[in-house]
């Protein structure tokens, strides 16, 4: 079955309060009350759909969303802005970066990343991280399910690119712990049947029905 990545699927307690959080931080539009869509004008082709999710988040979220940056300032000004909306900083243990680890008000990890030129033509949205055991395999996996192409290839880290070359990258992380509970945070593809799925590491992914 063909397929093609479409949305990031979020549990959250009260969707519509998360989602309005993100719309306001990205400053894309809200689609009714729990579809988070990008203009036209930045390049991503991926909406955020926040979904019933029973029960707090309790662990690291095993896929995440980082935000791009295009100066000290503008890095400075996004975290702000988040903490202004209700993000927090967190520390996961990530020490001295230059980049910032925050979580959102439902406790969803994120990260504000310091300027970096990979992420030139990526707008706000830089990239969706998922951890991985095996980053190789995996993003050959989702290359084929996602329909986009590998991009960039570092010793811990694969990147995925759209066909457009621009938007988000879609990264697969080398990460030393293996999926032990249900992933909040889904990546969502477009297909037949309307479906939830998973790949070779257990992520649970959604199938869309393309009608």
């Amino acid at each position: 079955m063909s397929t093609r990545l479409v949305a990031v699927w979020i549990g959250a307690t009260r969707p519509a309060e998360l989602a309005w959080f993100w719309a306001a931080l990205l400053d894309w539009q809200l689609v009714g009350d729990k579809v988070v869509r990008p203009p036209a004008s930045d390049g991503c082709e991926l909406d955020l759909i926040f979904v019933p999710e029973p029960g707090p988040k309790e662990t690291k979220n095993r896929i995440h969303l980082d935000l791009a940056s295009y100066s000290p300032e503008g890095q400075r000004a996004t975290v702000e802005r988040a903490q202004s909306l209700g993000a927090r900083p967190r520390d996961i243990g990530q020490g001295r970066v230059p980049w910032e680890v925050m979580i959102d008000p439902q406790g969803n990890e994120f990260c504000v990343l310091e300027p970096r030129p990979g992420y030139t033509s990526t707008e706000a949205l830089a990239a969706i991280v998922v951890d991985a055991l095996d980053p190789s395999t995996l993003a050959s996996e989702w290359t084929v399910r996602s329909g986009w192409r590998i991009g960039s290839r570092q010793p811990v880290v694969i990147g995925l690119r759209a066909p457009t070359g621009r938007g988000p990258w879609l990264e697969f992380l080398l990460s030393e712990d293996p999926k032990v509970h249900p992933n909040r945070v889904r990546l969502a593809v477009v297909g037949e049947g309307g479906q939830e799925a998973r790949d070779s590491e257990g992520n649970e992914f959604v199938v869309l029905d393309q009608a």
